[in-house]
Parts: structure tokens; sequence; C-alpha cells
């Protein structure tokens, strides 16, 4: 029976694995035949394999006949779920698309609505939960296969739970918890497929720790480019036992721990090129870099189509539609192509709370030309544009969109977690190495040390992390779970984005509160954690 559930999203599936550098590439695993399926390593590698088309990036992909968003595609994924929400980013007003605009200002009032298929006014991911239970199915039949070496069966199930806990891990932060399907048995069963209730926080936080974990002891660190390892499943674990250590006794060490073994492997921040090591990170000629730790890797043919491999459009979103690429005279500007409204920006109150001599500033444009040669800039707020360019995935070439890898996991990261995790700990200012790593990040972007009342105390140097966590990771997918964790959410959007937040998660749809309700369970709709009416 669980071979049913997915082996026709496999064959559909089977051609989408392009994009990876060293020969992660479109493949046929084996036969593809139903009734002799899997049968060799190949197949059960194919399947593995199908796990991994939500983590691509294309435009969309299918999920059992429905078209669902990557969780990467700006018109669907983090960025606008995460970063788009926070704090960063000032309402998008002037020239927006549909249904942009409340997102943008953390209004959730009306996600109750969403229907199943998603669109860019109906950014809907909980039929995602599907995924869960497809990986829960293709897991039990890798784990039931009698072909498999012990080692190789451990690799694979490992691969398979890092991408299964990282989809429940996103959609936790989406909507708080969800029901997720764990047990290949109950798999297409009424006990299994009807039990629509959110579990508790603790039991969704087991959940997620127990698919990281297994992955972080069983997975190598030799993959291709692109392809998930056990490094990138401590990084994951990382941030979880963060986000969650507030109520999980022992979480905090853990994430200590996770920075050592991440330390083992060697990352380090890249430093080339000066005071431009910060921008020159992120372009073509540096992928896969020594801070790198995991990355969507994208391809060079890559148009938004699963065919042609992930691609990434991001700069499409970010630049303005009447952004000229030369001037009067014929000189350069920052960009190669016009984009399309200016989909994300920087709020200038954020813009504001960067040092005078962050370098990191340098990858966000405080004015440009329009193509009649006027110049767009800070007194045309609210007017002509809602905040300043994001450029720090600048246009590299003439085309809409870059071939530049999009960043999941970064050693910056983890050496400003690590330092959190010491300070949570221990209810102090770190010292030490906990600090150097904060002080090494500020570093690279041109500033000194933590001074003052960053280092003073506790609460201080909370809040200058989690400012620091802002300007080194903008537009990374990350900030409003950040936010969440240091219980600044509503404070910081109020202060920086001129808007408060209707809730802390988005409600879920009511389609699934009705389904629920017809099997006889109680989905409650909203979701928020202890102390969220103290974020003021």
């Amino acid at each position: 029976m669980k071979l049913k559930i997915f082996i026709t999203f496999f064959i559909a599936a089977a051609f989408m694995f392009t994009g990876c550098e060293d020969n992660f590439d479109p493949k046929i695993y084996g036969s593809l035949s139903t009734t002799n399926f899997p049968q060799s390593e190949d197949d059960c590698q194919g399947l593995l394999m199908s796990c991994y088309q939500p983590f691509h990036i294309y435009w969309a992909y299918n999920l059992s006949g429905t078209s669902q968003r990557n969780w990467y595609v700006p018109t669907g994924g983090t960025l606008k779920i995460f970063d788009a929400t926070s704090d960063l980013m000032a309402p998008w007003t002037i020239k927006v698309w549909s249904g942009w605009t409340d997102l943008s200002e953390a209004n959730y009032a009306n996600c109750h609505l969403w229907s199943r298929a998603p669109s860019d006014a109906n950014p809907n991911s909980l039929e995602k939960i599907r995924d869960v239970t497809r990986f829960t199915a293709i897991i039990g039949t890798l784990e039931d296969v009698d072909f498999l070496s012990d080692e190789t069966r451990q690799q694979f199930v490992a691969e398979g739970r890092l991408l299964r806990g990282i989809m429940m891990y996103n959609l936790f932060h989406m909507y708080g918890p969800v029901p997720v399907l764990l047990d290949p048995d109950l798999v297409g069963t009424e006990e299994g497929e009807q039990n629509l209730v959110r579990p508790t926080l603790d039991e969704m936080t087991s959940y997620i720790s127990e698919d990281f974990e297994y992955a972080m002891e069983y997975m190598s660190n030799s993959q291709p480019n692109g392809r998930y390892t056990a490094d990138y499943a401590r990084y994951c674990a990382m941030v979880h036992y963060l986000n969650e250590g507030y109520h999980v006794d022992g979480y905090y060490e853990k994430a200590i721990q996770m920075y050592t073994e991440l330390k083992a492997s060697g990352y380090d921040l890249y430093t080339d090129g000066g005071d431009d090591a910060y921008a020159d990170q992120f372009m073509q000629g540096h992928k896969f870099n020594q801070e790198v730790i995991m990355a969507v890797s994208v391809s060079s043919s890559g148009n938004g189509s699963a065919a042609n491999g992930s691609f990434n459009p991001i700069a499409y979103y970010l630049v303005p539609d009447d952004a000229a690429t030369a001037d009067a005279e014929g000189n350069a500007t920052p960009f190669m192509k016009n984009g399309w409204r200016q989909a994300f920006n920087i709020s200038t109150d954020f813009y504001d709370t960067f040092e005078d001599d962050d370098l990191r500033k340098n990858t966000i444009l405080t004015s440009y030309l329009k193509k009649d040669y006027t110049t767009v800039t800070r007194d045309n707020i609210g007017d002509k544009w809602n905040g300043f360019v994001v450029n720090k995935y600048p246009q590299e070439i003439d085309q809409s969109y870059q071939p530049t890898d999009w960043p999941l996991a970064r050693w910056a990261d983890v050496l400003l977690m690590y330092a959190e995790a010491v300070a949570r700990k221990n209810q102090s200012v770190p010292t030490g190495d906990a600090l150097q790593g904060v002080n090494d990040v500020r570093a690279r972007a041109g500033l000194d040390a933590l001074s003052g009342d960053a280092v003073a105390s506790y609460d201080g140097f909370m809040d200058a992390l989690l400012m620091e966590r802002g300007h080194e990771l903008f537009f990374e997918g990350k900030r409003k779970i950040d936010l969440i964790r240091f219980n600044k959410y509503r404070h910081n959007c109020t202060l920086y984005k001129g808007e408060t937040p209707t809730h802390q998660y988005i409600p879920l749809p009511d389609y699934a509160i009705d389904e629920a309700e017809s099997y006889g369970k109680t989905l409650t709709q909203t979701f928020e954690r202890e102390g969220w009416s103290q974020d003021n």
C-alpha cells in the first residue's frame, strides 16, 4: 500500500534533479514498474531523490495533482513568509501585486481564507503535510528493503529523515505545530490520515529533533554540492535547539555541542576580497566557499522549470521595474536588467540601525536611476518606492534569473548562534571564543568589537546580538524565526516596519478546520507561544 501512495509521484518527478554540481543530476534510478519497485540500490536512491523536490527552486512542483510552491522560491517560500513579514521590510504598497501587501504588513487576518492551491495571493503551504506523509512512506520502504547493506540503509533513511525534519521545521514556524504522520504503518489508514489535530509544542519539537539527530548520526559529509550532509543536519539541529531551548532542558548544551562538531569540519568566514568580502561571498564565482555549510546549487540553465534544474530568480524581485541599466552617458548602473515591481525591500528604519561604517550596507542601495534618468532617493519613500533596494544578490549576467547559488547555512550564522547558546545557557554575556565569534563577524563588516551596553548586561548583549543577526543574515529566510525566538516579533515590527503583527503564527485555513471536524477532530486554528502577550 505504501508503494502506491508515492510511485505515481516519483515517475512524474524523476526528471527533476538538475542543477546540483558534481553529478547531482537528473536520472531515473532503475525500473519504475509498480510490480518490482524498488529492486536495487539505485531504485532506492531514486525514491530518496524525489524527497528533494520541495527544496529545489522552481516556480512550483506537483504534489498528488496539485501545484505547490517550493520552499525557496520568492513567490511563496521562506523569503515571503519569514523575511517580508519581519522588521526587515517596509510594507509593499506601491505597484503592489495581488495579495502581497497583507503579508508585508504582517497582517494574517485573512489567511484563514486561503485555499488548498497556492498562488501569489495565497501562499498556503499547509498541504505540504502530505509531503511529510510521502516522506514517511518512503522512509518506511527504505527501512523494509532487504537488499541494502545496513550502512547504506541507515544513510538513506537518515537523509530522508533530514528532509522530513526540515519540512516539519518550516511548517512549524509558518503555522505552529501541525498534524504530521510519522509512522509508515499508518500511511493510507483512516487512523493515520484522519488524525487532524495539532500536536503539543513539546511533541512537535521532539518530532523534529529526532529526525535531525538520526540524520546527523548516520549521514555522510561526502556528498555532491547541493545534496544534504551530516553537517547540514547539525546546523539545522543547532537552530532548532536554540528555538526550543526555553522549554526543553539541555537544548542549549546540545546547540553548543553542534558548534563544536561543525568547527571540526574546518568552516571559516569568507574573507577574500578585503572590504568586499561580505558581498563577494554571494557571487557566482565563490560558490561553496569555506563559509558555506549548505546552499541550493543553481543550474546555469535554470529558468523556473523543474526540467532545467534549480534557478535563482531573487534579483528579479529585488530590482525596481523602472531601473535604468545605464546613465545618459552610457555608464553602467548596478543593474544589468530591470526587475519586477521591487517586491522585497529594506525598510529605511531598519537600514538606520546599521552602524555608519558597516560594510554590509554596501549591499543595500539607497537610491537608483530610473529609465528616464531621474534619481529616486530616500526623499521619495512612500511615493515612488517603499524601501531601499536589496543588492545582496546582484545581477551578474544580463538575464532575469541568475546562476548564483542560494545560501541555506553559513559559518557566520553558526558563530552568532554559538554566542547565543552560551549566553542563554549561562544567562550572562558570553566570553572567550563565543564572544570572539561575534566580533569576528563584525570585523569582516569593518566594525569594532562589541562594547558598552552590548557587553554590560545579558539583556544588552541579547539586543545587540539580535540586531547583529539582522545585519548579517537579512533576506536569507530566517528573520521572523529569530524575532520570535527573542520574543521581539511584535516589538520590532512595530518599531521598524511601522506595522503590528496580527498574529504570531499564520492561522490554519478554514478548509482544514472543517475537514478535521468532519472526522470528529478539533484542529485549533491559531497558535502562539508562551510570552507572546509580553512581546510589546
